[in-house]
């Protein structure tokens, strides 16, 4: 079994870019991440470090409880950003801030693309996506402007989409008030490279997309 990281390499999970994996730490801390497959050093100029999916899922586990637990404590959730998958109880405040955090998000997604798509290609989902469906996805969608549905499902009038995780490994469901929002969504979600195709739930008889990044 691998021994988990020491705390000052936790600390340097922790402090990665959310949605980019991108590493900040000394040339040892680095190194020692990349020795235990946490980490990888990117082929490319200027050769930055960056969470395999190994680290991602370090980074997002809660820490073990014990006497050292106070040293690594968990993250505030303030500070961190996460896209809007719908349906939050406590939604993050909206206005020109989060438009910014989220364009941000997004561009550094793109960079992701690029960096490690074998191809370098923009166009088509990478590994992180594939790993978090259910937030890239939901990226993808708020990026693009739509609404997600807030935390009152009872008024339809006012909902947007909600991204929830499937039983399928490689799909998400999309929910949304009506078929014009279906309809935007999967648009939007296929110009960002995935695959969306509706369906109709066979109890509720409503009907909802089914969403996976888009392959070679």
């Amino acid at each position: 079994m691998t021994r988990p990281p020491t705390a000052a390499q936790r600390r340097v999970i922790d402090t990665a870019d959310p949605v980019t994996g991108r590493l900040r730490g000394t040339e040892s801390q680095l190194a020692a991440l990349v020795e235990r497959g946490l980490a990888f050093r990117h082929p490319r100029p200027p050769h930055d470090h960056f969470l395999t999916p190994a680290g991602h899922r370090i980074r997002e586990a809660e820490p073990e409880a014990g006497p050292a637990a106070g040293v690594d404590a968990p993250r505030a959730p303030t500070g961190v950003f996460t896209a809007r998958v719908g349906g939050e109880e406590q939604p993050p405040d909206g206005g020109p801030s989060r438009m910014r955090e989220v364009r941000s998000a997004w561009q550094g997604l793109l960079e992701l693309r690029r960096m490690t798509n074998p191809d370098g290609a923009v166009d088509r989902p990478c590994g992180w996506e594939r790993t978090h469906l259910v937030q890239a996805a939901a990226l993808a969608l708020e990026a693009a402007g739509h609404r997600p549905a807030g935390p009152d499902a009872g008024e339809p009038a006012s909902d947007g989409y909600r991204v929830r995780a499937t039983p399928q490994p490689d799909a998400v469901a999309v929910r949304g008030p009506d078929d014009g929002t279906l309809g935007a969504c999967a648009v939007t979600l296929e110009k960002a490279g995935w695959q969306a195709s509706e369906h109709t739930d066979p109890r509720s008889r409503t009907r909802y997309l089914l969403a996976s990044p888009r392959r070679v």
